[in-house]
């Protein structure tokens, strides 16, 4: 009898745990996709981080929160076009924050950028 109910709590719990990944799955990609290409950051660490004055400051945020709208466009975009328009975006916003930084703050945030879209997978 022990092991007939210990049998029926082991297929009950495979059960339920296979059965709750798959629905999840789905929801889970999408999600973490989204998150994924999500590009906000604070900027008073990254102006710590760079040692921004306040006119770079502002300039950061203009350039900053365009960058944010392209990626979400990348994102809402079909699969084949999401690269370029990722490379395309960081391209764009590397070259306009070389006109605001100087060359040490302009390596930190271009180490900063191509690191967090390598880990998030979207620059191979």
């Amino acid at each position: 009898m022990k092991k007939i109910v210990l049998s029926l709590v082991a297929m009950m719990s495979m059960t339920v745990a296979f059965a709750n990944e798959s629905e999840k799955t789905p929801e889970v990609t999408a999600t973490n996709m989204v998150q994924n290409y999500d590009m906000r950051v604070n900027y008073r660490n990254l102006a710590s981080t760079l040692d921004l004055n306040e006119y770079q400051m502002e300039a950061v945020q203009l350039i900053h929160d365009k960058f944010v709208n392209e990626m979400k466009s990348a994102a809402n975009a079909g699969e084949s076009e999401r690269e370029s328009l990722v490379k395309k975006a960081a391209d764009k916003e590397l070259q306009y924050m070389g006109y605001v930084l100087n060359g040490k703050q302009y390596d930190k945030f271009s180490k900063l950028l191509n690191l967090t879209l390598s880990n998030r997978g979207l620059l191979k």
